[in-house]
């Protein structure tokens, strides 16, 4: 995995919970402001479009589901919000001395702040802040899925373990963009053809065509699906279908399901809005009658960071996957 001290900073537990209460943001964002009134105006490139090109971060504590304890309150107030920061970041630093995984506390902290929202869910939609019920094709996908194993999967093979474990794809590049545990950074560039968003994780990059050109058929497939954007006045609208069957949809496991794999039927919309300088609303629909019994809609703000963006190096010395197949070996061995 990715072992770059630069990246990531160790900071006193006091420092770093102080510092989440300044960076709770609002649940909305600001529209785009009146530049006369504010002295900021929409930066645009030589097209005239709004500039959304730097380097952008969506990492968030704030859940992609309303968890139990906030009920029915769509939002919380900025108190409220650095507590349940907190609480995290506790949860997030308390690894176990027993737990061998790397540690959470080294090399998943960011020289930046985690920001939480006055949302109690990146959900928007529904009103409950949870997702849709599973129809009954994805019922049955995820409980073959747990029946092989969960979402780890079972050990045979390196090919029946996650695509995550095997350094193909986290699934934090979407669309739609969740948030992933840690690395939760991008680049986005334009041209007059192209949006490119480079992310971090997994170094997986996106290029969105600006052309109207037809899509392929259908049975031509992509693990990201095949994007066509436009702008509609300020905001950079993409629409994504053609995706794979092997598609995750997931996020980091605290925050987020690690069960659900949507189907070929998928259909997502996203829509880039920069509000001021330093921040785009991103917003997000997701339409998968094979998966879900409705579509549901979510939104995650972006925050500038600076760059640069470095190699994510997962597998030199990816020891965890090899470790993960050693070990049922062993098991099985001792069964017998």
């Amino acid at each position: 995995m990715d072992f770059r001290a630069h990246r990531s900073l160790v900071i006193p537990v006091a420092l770093i919970v102080a510092a989440l209460s300044l960076s709770t943001v609002a649940g909305q964002a600001p529209r785009a402001r009146d530049g006369n009134a504010t002295g900021w105006t929409v930066p645009r490139t030589i097209d005239g479009h709004p500039d959304l090109q730097g380097y952008w971060t969506n990492d968030t504590v704030t859940p992609l589901e309303r968890p139990a304890e906030f009920g029915d309150k769509q939002f919380v107030t900025a108190e409220e919000a650095a507590a349940y920061a907190k609480k995290r970041m506790d949860q997030f630093l308390a690894q176990p001395s027993d737990d061998i995984h790397y540690d959470d506390a080294i090399w998943q902290a960011e020289n930046y702040n985690k920001q939480t929202t006055l949302r109690t869910s990146l959900v928007v939609d529904p009103s409950n802040g949870r997702l849709p019920p599973l129809t009954p094709e994805g019922q049955a996908r995820s409980a073959e899925r747990a029946k092989r194993g969960g979402a780890g999967g079972p050990s045979d093979s390196a090919q029946s373990r996650t695509l995550a474990e095997r350094c193909i794809s986290w699934g934090n590049v979407g669309p739609p963009m969740i948030p992933p545990t840690y690395y939760a950074n991008m680049q986005i560039l334009q041209s007059n053809d192209h949006v490119v968003i480079r992310h971090e994780l997994m170094h997986d990059v996106r290029l969105i065509r600006l052309d109207a050109s037809p899509r392929a058929n259908p049975s031509v497939q992509w693990m990201s699906g095949d994007a066509r954007g436009r702008w509609e006045g300020d905001t950079f609208v993409v629409e994504t279908a053609n995706f794979t069957k092997e598609t995750p949809f997931r996020g980091p496991p605290r925050t987020t399901r690690q069960d659900i794999t949507t189907s070929p039927q998928l259909r997502v919309t996203e829509r880039f809005t920069l509000v001021d300088r330093d921040t785009i609303r991103y917003e997000f629909t997701v339409n998968d009658p094979g998966t879900w019994t409705r579509s549901w809609s979510g939104e995650v703000p972006m925050r500038r960071i600076d760059g640069p963006i470095y190699e994510y190096g997962c597998h030199e010395g990816n020891y965890g996957l090899e470790n993960i197949l050693r070990a049922a070996r062993v098991q099985e061995a001792n069964a017998r």
